[in-house]
Order: structure tokens, then sequence, then C-alpha cells
């Protein structure tokens, strides 16, 4: 493929609701604009952007893809990013690295929570919104009722383009607005100019009109003219149009079906005029090493300035490094600084990436796209940079993961191999954290939901040889006293020779401390001085295992206060044991209770389904603290709640709201657990034991 410069190149991303069809528009781009000799579908698993086994296995976009197409002289990079909201985070790659967001709806199912999201993500970003409305070959499709759903829902911004007429249930027919031309598809997906504009009455007024009000809106001279009742010229709605669209005040809305590649080339013609390009839109503000804000133009000429938006980590494959150049070019000529790690990188190559195809490039230059293979310093959002303009660019915001699962290898001994696979997936997708809880003796994975997790066990299992289990994590319960006992501790051994003897008496109260507080008031010299640091340890060793359920013990003060000793059998270790019998027998004795871990849970949500959060919270044995107005009509509820009751609350919160709604969650503080709970997680305790 050519080098083109930043003001012919076009990154666009296709996102939307799952199921409506990006990939299989980015199919049908790919094929009429002859970068693929095949039109790939995904029924077949042939397609070029969704070439991961898990996609193919599972028939649906789990990983943001690239592929560039040539057309009407420009280049456009199409990111494919999946619709699941399990793999969201790579929408948000996508986002980084376009100045376009297509979004796409089906003419059949219309507007649905993913749409919503991706407008509300583009809207966030400053991105252009292109909406193209697939599937209207379908005989459920009902073109017209989404258009107008798309204009009640995201405003009068919305203007329709490409239109389709439909006759005897099917679309074989599209006008473009613009032109006023209309253009019949054969089997084939070829168009012909038809003579005469179907006859559609007052509708293709009506839309014509609104196309005229929404032209009128972008400057005033054109206002002046419609007012006046003036006609526009075509240069006029072209221009007016355009110039809306790149300014955000217009959203375009085409139709066609990626599965036929009808009308598709109509997009792709009306892209290339309308969308902004890298030149247009891809300048940024970036920080330079002082904190200052520094405007970094899409220059060729300018010092080097990419990001990387996306990581690729595969065993076999290598790490795969994807970039946007923002200033200047990239080549393995080009130094290049690591603003992260503040280590220059080495350039072995640069590419140009097809879906899985890669192809060795001359250099990238600004405003285009490229990979760079084995950067095994470099993550997702680190800035690369000229050492002579040293700058950090905006890196990638992801979704919090919020739904969490302990991973048991099936096989003992392959807790390492699993910890590698997971570090290396996580390079992958940064939305997975995963953490060794030392307490619970736990590897705990959280993510976006229960799909992706579903991915890592798969991906573990084929990429990393390693099968492991699922399970609902262990909570770290605590254990406290809540009166005070005054006990004995004695240890004596004779075993011929010199033996083992350690006395102590021991206060043990309830205070503030987050573990053992330890207090010496021996007096007369009862326990000598030397002995006192093996007290100590014995009982700090003693509190990591309470006497109800094994869990640590905190808020304990031990007070020592009186002894004995021998003067040839006393040692550290006699000491040690005997603090440890004073510890197993006066805490049972001074009221141990449960403490169960309590969050602080902002859950945001439509107003609709305010009531149903609330109840959900009780029913989890949660106290609401509070309601405020959030944004975008959404209302948040802050409740505390028992990290116990959370484990399947994401699934719940995304059933009720449509995945609409999002939480955050964090840990506030222990509290005394309810009987029936203390009952139960001492019973488990022990049956683990037993076991």
């Amino acid at each position: 493929m050519k080098q083109y410069d930043s003001k012919h190149i076009l990154n666009i991303a296709l996102s939307g609701h799952s199921g409506a069809g990006k990939t299989s528009l980015a199919e049908a781009m790919l094929y009429l604009s002859k970068a693929s000799d095949r039109l790939g579908k995904i029924a077949d698993g042939n397609t070029q952007l969704d070439f991961d086994p898990e996609e193919i296995k599972r028939k649906v976009s789990v990983l943001t893809a690239v592929a560039p197409v040539e057309w009407k002289n420009s280049k456009i990079n199409i990111i494919d990013t999946p619709g699941l909201f399990d793999f969201e985070g790579g929408v948000y790659e996508g986002f980084r690295a376009a100045e376009t967001a297509v979004i796409v709806v089906s003419a059949k199912d219309g507007i649905n929570v993913g749409t919503e999201k991706a407008v509300k993500a583009a809207n966030k970003l400053g991105l252009t919104k292109v909406f193209f409305v697939n599937g209207v070959c379908d005989e459920n499709a009902r073109f017209y009722k989404v258009l107008e759903d798309l204009k009640a829902t995201f405003g009068t911004s919305v203007c329709p383009v490409i239109v389709p007429y439909i006759e005897n249930g099917e679309a074989n027919t599209y006008i473009n607005l613009f032109e006023y031309k209309a253009y019949k598809y054969d089997a084939k997906g070829n168009a012909t100019p038809t003579a005469i504009i179907p006859e559609m009455g007052d509708r293709l007024e009506g839309l014509r009109e609104s196309i005229k009000e929404a032209v009128a809106e972008t400057s005033e001279e054109l206002m002046e003219k419609f007012f006046g009742g003036e006609e526009f010229t075509p240069e006029e709605i072209v221009t007016g149009v355009s110039q809306g669209v790149k300014d955000g005040s217009l959203c375009p809305v085409f139709c066609g079906d990626a599965a036929s590649t009808f009308a598709i080339d109509q997009f792709m013609n009306s892209l290339v005029w309308l969308a902004p390009t890298a030149a247009d839109k891809g300048g940024e503000t970036a920080v330079d090493v002082n904190g200052d804000p520094v405007e970094i133009a899409v220059n060729d000429a300018g010092a080097t300035a990419a990001i990387i938006f996306k990581t690729v980590a595969d065993p076999f494959v290598g790490k795969l490094s994807y970039f946007k150049v923002i200033s200047g070019k990239v080549s393995t000529d080009t130094p290049l600084v690591n603003m992260r790690t503040g280590n220059q990188e080495r350039i072995t190559k640069v590419l140009t990436v097809k879906g899985k195809k890669q192809e060795d490039a001359a250099f990238v230059g600004a405003g285009d796209i490229g990979a760079i293979p084995k950067l095994s310093n470099a993550i997702t959002g680190d800035t690369l940079c000229s050492p002579t303009r040293k700058v950090v660019l905006e890196g990638v915001t992801y979704p919090a993961p919020s739904f969490s699962r302990a991973m048991y290898p099936k096989k003992k001994g392959e807790e390492d191999k699993v910890a590698q696979g997971l570090t290396r997936i996580a390079e992958e997708d940064p939305t997975i954290k995963f953490i060794s809880d030392p307490e619970t003796k736990e590897m705990v994975v959280s993510g976006l939901g229960e799909q992706q997790l579903d991915v890592i066990c798969s991906k573990l299992k084929s990429k990393f040889n390693v099968e492991v289990d699922l399970k609902e994590p262990k909570v770290a319960y605590r254990e406290t006293i809540r009166s005070r006992s005054d006990v004995q501790g004695r240890h004596k051994k004779q075993s011929g020779g010199s033996g083992q003897f350690g006395d102590v008496w021991i206060k043990f109260e309830p205070c503030d401390s987050e573990g053992l507080e330890f207090d010496i008031a021996v007096v007369g010299g009862s326990v000598p001085k030397q002995f006192f640091p093996a007290v100590e340890k014995g009982l700090r060793e003693s509190i990591k295992h309470g006497p109800l359920a094994g869990y640590p013990v905190v808020g304990v003060k031990a007070t020592l206060y009186d002894g004995s000793s021998h003067p040839v059998d006393s040692n550290e270790m006699a000491f040690k044991m005997a603090a440890q019998i004073a510890f197993k027998n006066g805490i049972p004795q001074a009221k141990p209770v449960l403490l169960e871990p309590i969050g602080s849970l902002k859950a945001y949500v439509p107003s609709a389904n305010m009531g149903d959060i609330m109840g959900e919270v009780n029913k989890r044995r949660g106290r609401v603290l509070g309601m405020s107005a959030g944004e975008d009509g959404q209302q948040i509820v802050e409740a505390e709640v028992p990290i116990s009751e959370m484990g399947d609350f994401s699934v719940y919160m995304r059933q009720v709201t449509q995945g609409r709604g999002s939480y955050s969650f964090e840990f506030e503080r222990y509290e005394d657990a309810p009987g029936q709970v203390s009952q139960k997680v001492i019973a488990a305790a022990q049956a683990e034991k037993d076991d």
C-alpha cells in the first residue's frame, strides 16, 4: 500500500451494539476496495477482522482489529471494535486512534444500549459521529422507524444521507439525498444509476427538507438563504453538511446491507468527502516534562509523537504494539523514547496491519496507524516520542473491572504457569486485573463480566496449555474480641539434659488497633527483659489464625504483666510457646466475634431502575445512604454492602439496567457479622479443615 499524507487519511472506529454488523460492514468495505478478494462471513469463520480463534469459535468480536483500505485516493483505517459489554475496553482502544466513530445500528433491532454507550463515549472523546443502519435487506428491517428513533434519541443533529426505496419488501434501490440520485443494486452488489428517482410521496421531500434545515444551521449566510425561501446549490449542501459533520453539529445517517454490499460504496464515497481527515482533527494537546500543555500538530516534518493504543501479546507470534502517529514519522531510523519508562525503544521493524496479516513499511507518517513488534517494555497507553521534544500524550481510559472470580489450576503445581499466562493476557486487555491474595491463598481475576473470564480460561488452555476452574472468591473475614480475659500460658518440657520453661500471665482486651497492640507491665523481673521480644513474637504469630474460623485476629491489646522463669531451662523458644498457649486459652474467653468486610457502593443507574437497585441493596444486607443526580439523566445510589454479598452484583446490575448502569465498589471497614452469617462461615471453615 502506498504512503498517504494526513490530508488523505481517515481513521474510523466501527462501534455499536453486539450483532449490529460492525465486522460485516468492515468486510464489505475491504471487499469493495479490493483489499480482500472475498467477502468474509462471520458464520463461516473467514473474516479478516475476527481472526482470533476465540472470535471464530464464538462468532463474535472480542478484540479490536485494524485494516486499511484505499478508496477515492484516500486511505481509510478501519478499526473494528467489539460490541459485547464484556469487551468494552476494545471500544476505548479503537476510539483513541480514531477521529470518527461510525456507530452501526441494526435496521431490524434499532437503537440498543450499545448504540447509546457508543454515542456517549464518542461525545466524551470529541469524535465525529456517523450512523450506519445495517441490514436494510432483511425482511424484518424497519429503516424509517430506526431513523425516527435516532432523531428522537439523539436530537435534530441526526441528518439522513442515504435512504432506501423499499418495493415489494425488497430494498434494492438507495437514494443519495445530496446528489438527489437513486442507485439500483443487482444480486452481485453492482450499482446502476436510475433515470428517475422512485416516487416516495411526501417522505422524500421531508427528508430533503431536513437536510436543508441541517445545512442552514451551519452558517448565518445559509440560514438567511433558507428563511428567504432560496434553494441551496449542490455545492452549498455538500459544504454545509461536511462542515457540520466535522464540527459535530451534524450526525449523518447512512444505510445499506453489508451482507450483500448494497450501498456500501455510497457510504465509502461519502466518508471520503464528509468525515474529518487526520489533518482536520488529529492534533492533540500533550504535556511536557514540566507538566505544561503542548499543542501537537499533525505534521510529518514535526518531532515524532505517537501513542500505543493496543497491544497483542501472543506466546507464539510475540508482542505487537499498535500505535497512531500524531506528529512526525516512525521508522527503524527514528529514535523514540518511551515516556513511561524513560528509556529509548529499539525499533527493529515497522508494520502496517490488516487483520492478522502484516506488511513491512518504510515508515508510518503523521495521522496514520501502524504496529511495532517486540517492544518488550511497552504497554498500551505509552507515549513514544522524539528525544528532542519529550511529551506525554493522553493514554487509553478503560472501564474498571467489576466481576471477580478465584482461579484454580486443575493440575497442582501449575500456579506459576497460570500467573505467567494471565500476565500476557492482561497486556492485551488492561481491563483484566489479577492478584495473588496472600490471605486467602487464591489467585483472584477481575474483569468486566462472565464472558470475558470465560475467554480468559479458553486462552489459558489454547495458548498457554494450562486448564483452570473458576470459583467464587473467598472473603477475607477477621476475628476480634468484645471482652477481656486474664490467662496464664505455661510451657514446660523435660527430655533429659536442659529442658524448656516459660511462664507468662497476659491480659487480653479489645482496642482500636488493626492488629495486635503489645504492652508490658512486668514488675520485679518475674519475666526477664530478654524474653519480652519472644513473647511478642509468639503472640504476633498466633493472631494470624483466630479461634472461630481461622481468620486473622484484629483489635486486641495484649499486656504481659507477670510470669516466672528458670535460670537454666528458660529460653526464647520456651517463652514464645508460653505466649501462644496464653493466646489459645485467652482469646476464646474474651467473647470472640467474626468481622465481615463492608464496602462502599456507588451505583450509577437510569432513574427508572433506581428502585430496583435500592431493593437489591436491601436484599443483600446493605444500607442505602443516599441518592443524588448524575450525568445524562442517571441517578447515583450510595450504599454500604457486605463484600460477601457482592459476588454477582455486576450480573444483576447489567440485567436490570440492560447494560446502562455501572458502579464502583471499595472496601470501607469491618463490622460484626450477624449470628447467622457467622455460623455459616465458621461451619464452612471447619468443613474445609476436615477435608
